[in-house]
């Protein structure tokens, strides 16, 4: 009896192919630089605060949409400023994960706080519905689905994902560095970040053809 496939055999509990809520999604496409741009661009020409903070931190933080929308003013500033670098415990795997904030990022939240009036024990994101506290996944992924129609984009193949995803599939392939992908997205193991950036057998092998030892 051949042994059974490592990727397969993977606990739920690390699994990215299940969303924070445990429902099966299908895989999404990263944004590329382009998109995003011109995602911002119009942001900002509307004048969509904390869309855009939330735009910036989601491409940041490379967080699942729960870790996200449920972040608090204090969890991203210290001493009255933005962290360059920030903490959580990720809901679904109870795993630490560490995140930058990049100057860009750090603007728009700042905006975005100073525009709501937020103190450092308010949610980030609070719900414009008096019965959540804050903004719920399910009007994260309706912000996302509206951005990405806006830009013209197919909204079947993006998602709330896509903006976690955005960074590392840079990351990967300007590097081929699976193991600081892995550790920027949480996987507790290796063939997640495997699964999740879709790696083929083809891709592998560009990257090693690339190295010259």
């Amino acid at each position: 009896m051949s042994p059974a496939n490592p990727i397969k055999a993977e606990h739920s509990s690390d699994n990215d192919v299940k969303s924070c809520s445990g429902a099966p999604r299908g895989q999404k496409r990263p944004f590329r630089p382009r998109e995003v741009w011109a995602i911002r661009a119009r942001l900002e020409m509307l004048g969509q605060i904390r869309n855009l903070a939330l735009l910036n931190l989601a491409i940041d933080s490379k967080l699942r949409g729960c870790d996200l929308v449920s972040l608090k003013v204090s969890d991203v500033f210290s001493a009255g400023s933005v962290r360059e670098r920030a903490m959580v415990i990720q809901r679904k795997t109870s795993r630490p994960v560490q995140f930058e904030i990049t100057k860009l990022t750090a603007t728009s939240i700042v905006a975005h706080v100073q525009e709501v009036g937020l103190g450092k024990d308010d949610f980030l994101f609070p719900s414009r519905n008096s019965k959540s506290e804050h903004l719920s996944t399910r009007q994260y992924h309706r912000i996302v689905d509206s951005w990405v129609r806006q830009i013209g984009l197919k909204v079947s193949d993006y998602g709330t994902h896509s903006l976690r995803r955005t960074k590392v599939a840079q990351l990967y392939r300007n590097t081929g560095n699976l193991r600081a992908v892995q550790l920027l997205l949480g996987h507790a193991k290796i063939e997640s970040t495997i699964r999740y950036l879709g790696i083929e057998l083809e891709d592998a092998l560009q990257i090693s053809e690339a190295l010259e030892l």
